[in-house]
């Protein structure tokens, strides 16, 4: 998906702007590329701020590209509202380079807007490296410039910065030395009225699934969520909760368990098969899953879903890398059909998600023959 912007000071039109564009890229040939991720954040208005400020000022033509990497796959039930959201991001970012030039853009200085990455699945911050630097490839970038803010997916503290996975190019990267947020910032922006509803919401109805139904659990319940409520929301999400988004997700969670418990009793039957023989027929080893998962609640599903199955144990999970001990040959192919790790992205993703391949036919199963 593209959605290219021009930068103009007159009323040309779109047609008018792109040949005037590829007119100065063709003949300068000392044309500057810069290569800006963007995604919302508190410093991005001053990390734009200062791109523009750079190429304005320049003494050769540049060409800035304002990319959002999509987190979402174009075919993904979520697709048209995230990459609607990136859009409008892309259109406040016009607007802001309009209001730094005055409106009317100097000789030189063009710049274009793109949303990349949504003909793949995006999970951790080398998978979004790989689509910057890809573009950056494609379009000739000589620099990207970071927002320090820049966090594409939400990546967990524990795996590599993407400063880091970029670095794997040999493309020059400078991060724009704008004042980072304050510390109070984060628990402003963490006391939303959706994440409270949702930790209360989660809060009450497990405290009630473990209840007796009384009159008093109900108000016991009440107080209960209502405490963990204010205590856990403003750290219990990375990102705001779409409540409608957990709604459906919850719908698909009562079919999940279903089918979990399912795969619980047939893995009980065949580990007391293994037990009860003679021969003890197991073959334990440690094998890598790289599963088609990403968000840390759905990754926090598949591994505790494993964990709970007879016969594999999720030993440590480090970006889509599940280090999982497995008792048997049969738990291994199990586990590399792919029928848990289809279950959860039905959860979490909708039924389009649950149609990707299995671990076996995408070749994530490290290529062993029994899995």
């Amino acid at each position: 998906m593209r959605i290219p912007r021009f930068a103009s000071g007159n009323n040309r039109s779109a047609a008018e702007l792109q040949i005037h564009r590829n007119s100065l890229i063709v003949t300068a040939t000392d044309t500057h590329r810069l290569l800006v991720p963007v995604d919302d954040s508190v410093t991005l208005r001053n990390t734009v701020a200062y791109v523009v400020e750079q190429a304005t000022t320049a003494d050769h033509p540049v060409d800035v590209h304002f990319v959002d990497v999509a987190s979402t796959r174009a075919v993904d039930p979520d697709a048209p509202e995230e990459l609607g959201a990136a859009s409008a991001l892309l259109d406040r970012i016009e607007a802001w380079v309009s209001e730094d030039t005055g409106g009317d853009a100097p000789e030189g200085f063009t710049f274009v807007t793109d949303v990349i990455g949504a003909d793949r699945y995006l999970f951790s911050p080398g998978d979004y490296a790989d689509a910057i630097l890809g573009y950056a490839a494609e379009h000739d970038i000589d620099r990207i410039v970071l927002d320090p803010e820049y966090n594409p997916g939400g990546a967990a503290p524990m795996l590599r910065p993407l400063e880091v996975e970029l670095a794997r190019d040999d493309i020059d990267i400078e991060e724009a030395p704008v004042e980072r947020r304050a510390e109070g910032t984060v628990v402003a922006r963490a006391t939303s009225l959706p994440k409270y509803l949702a930790v209360f919401g989660a809060s009450y109805l497990f405290y009630m699934l473990l209840s007796a139904w009384k009159p008093l659990d109900f108000a016991t319940g009440f107080l209960t969520a209502t405490l963990v409520a204010v205590l856990l929301a403003p750290v219990a999400f990375s990102e705001q909760p779409a409540i409608r988004r957990l709604v459906t997700q919850l719908l698909r969670a009562a079919v999940y368990v279903p089918y979990l418990v399912k795969e619980i009793a047939v893995a009980n039957l065949q580990i007391a098969y293994v037990v009860l023989h003679p021969d003890l027929p197991i073959d334990p080893k440690v094998v890598e899953l790289r599963a088609a998962v990403w968000g840390d609640a759905a990754v926090t599903t598949l591994a505790n879903s494993i964990t709970l199955t007879p016969g594999t144990l999720t030993v440590s999970v480090s970006d889509r890398a599940f280090a999982i001990h497995s008792l048997t040959a049969g738990s291994r192919e199990d586990l590399f059909d792919g029928g848990l790790e289809r279950a959860v992205r039905f959860v979490f993703y909708g039924r389009e998600a649950a149609a990707i391949a299995t671990p076996r036919e995408r070749g994530d199963d490290g290529g062993r023959d029994d899995g």
